[in-house]
């Protein structure tokens, strides 16, 4: 069974785009063929005229990349996987400095900044992950499920953060689940199940007038419940 197969995607400089689908339906996959993490058997990903593949180190310096699940260095502490994020891209020491503590402001890590990234929840996880990705001023920014696990006052604040860049001329890409923020926050999308996509456009036009939410359902196929499926449910007695 193919992961994705033959998934071709054109991505506006300066959009938001995301790219949904079920579990399982090869979002990550793609993402990670895109940020040159997983290299494909065929065909080709480009990310501002630079080929991710064969090569991708040229590439990953354009891109900054945020898994599902960051995995970072979780013996150190914020400001250090900053810092050591910085030497690794090359950065000046006060430049690192700089947009270290704007970020760790930003991202509302200032009051946990001496606590191990090992202690982090799943919430700081993903918030440091993005400290990490914006540090060298990307051109494209890449989530995988970036609001998941976050409280509503940290997905507002990662929002704002994410719409500054793109109205900076960044673009953002990323993979959800999640219909409402799709709808919300991109100005188009392309549907994907078992690797194929299923419709591409701008958000009206894929939605058709209705929610993208049902949208989504037809494209990928729903399912109801059954007349009496699940009938012991709140069939108890007093």
């Amino acid at each position: 069974m193919r992961a994705v197969d033959g998934v071709d995607l054109e991505i506006p400089q300066g959009s938001f785009y995301g790219i949904a689908g079920p579990n399982g339906a090869g979002k990550s996959t793609t993402l990670r063929m895109l940020t040159g993490l997983l290299r494909p058997d065929a065909g080709t990903a480009e990310v501002h005229e630079v080929s991710v593949w064969p090569n991708p180190l040229r590439a990953k310096t354009l891109i900054g990349f945020v898994p599902d699940n960051p995995v970072l260095f979780d013996r150190l502490t914020a400001p250090e996987m900053l810092q050591y994020a910085g030497m690794l891209r090359g950065l000046p020491t006060d430049v690192v400095a700089e947009r270290s503590a704007e970020l760790l402001q930003v991202l509302d890590l200032v009051q946990v900044r001496d606590r191990l990234i090992a202690d982090y929840s799943l919430g700081m996880l993903k918030r440091i992950g993005l400290g990490v990705a914006l540090l060298h001023n990307p051109r494209v920014m890449v989530l995988d499920e970036p609001f998941g696990a976050l409280d509503p006052v940290n997905a507002q604040v990662i929002e704002d953060l994410l719409q500054r860049y793109r109205d900076g001329g960044g673009t953002v890409v990323f993979a959800s689940h999640v219909m409402d923020v799709v709808q919300r926050l991109c100005d188009r999308v392309a549907v994907i199940t078992q690797g194929l996509v299923m419709a591409e456009g701008t958000v009206a036009d894929v939605s058709g007038g209705r929610s993208l939410q049902d949208a989504f359902v037809d494209l990928v196929g729903g399912r109801d419940l059954e007349e009496g499926e699940l009938s012991w449910l709140s069939s108890w007695s007093d």
